[in-house]
């Protein structure tokens, strides 16, 4: 236990001095936590995609996307830390994509959809705020 407190002791020291020594404007850029953030689930079905061999594609991974399953940009703004898988078909194809976005199989679905915790969820709605 004395080697943790003094560990997390070290570790404020060393955030207060840095903190100290900071420039005003990287304030605002620090973020409080180095995990990216949670997906939303925009579906608890999978999408069924006509995918263009040797076309590039761009899966949504945060679910904020009005273009589902496929990423429109949303993330920079509403779930910065996460970006869009881009995978390349080798050959034309119909696949189901993930729309709950807790695939283990990114970006196809695994039937993760069919698991309790989604089952369970609540859908994320898109609010223009």
């Amino acid at each position: 236990m004395n080697a943790l407190v003094t560990k997390l002791d070290h570790i404020r020291i060393s955030l207060t001095l840095r903190h100290t020594w900071a420039p005003a404007t990287a304030a605002s850029k620090v973020q409080l936590s180095t995990l990216p953030p949670e997906p939303v689930i925009p579906s608890k079905k999978p999408f069924k995609v006509e995918l263009v061999g040797g076309k590039r594609y761009s899966w949504c991974t945060c679910g904020h996307s009005k273009k589902q399953p496929f990423c429109d940009g949303s993330h920079k703004f509403k779930a910065q830390g996460l970006s869009p898988l881009r995978f390349v078909p080798e050959k034309d194809t119909t696949v189901w994509l993930c729309g709950c976005k807790y695939t283990n199989n990114p970006p196809y679905c695994d039937g993760t959809h069919k698991q309790d915790f989604i089952v369970s969820a609540t859908l994320h709605e898109e609010t223009d705020s």
